[in-house]
């Protein structure tokens, strides 16, 4: 909603450089999908590097939990 009124405020200050953002965002969004896709990709490998790093200390202190 807030992105939304940004627009709609430059939409009203600048209504060419609005309707530029408002086609140039899919484009935007679709070059930048690869990096997110990489960037989960990332996040998935570095947590399961993290699981199998504490995997000692949560088997040691696992008889003492209640």
């Amino acid at each position: 909603m807030f992105a939304f009124l940004l627009w709609c405020i430059l939409f009203v200050l600048c209504w060419p450089l609005a309707l530029a953002a408002l086609v140039l965002f899919p484009v935007v969004w679709l070059l930048l999908l690869p990096f997110r896709l990489v960037g989960i990709a990332v996040h998935g490998a570095l947590a399961l590097v993290w699981a199998v790093v504490m995997l000692p200390a949560r088997l040691l202190s696992a008889p003492f939990r209640i």
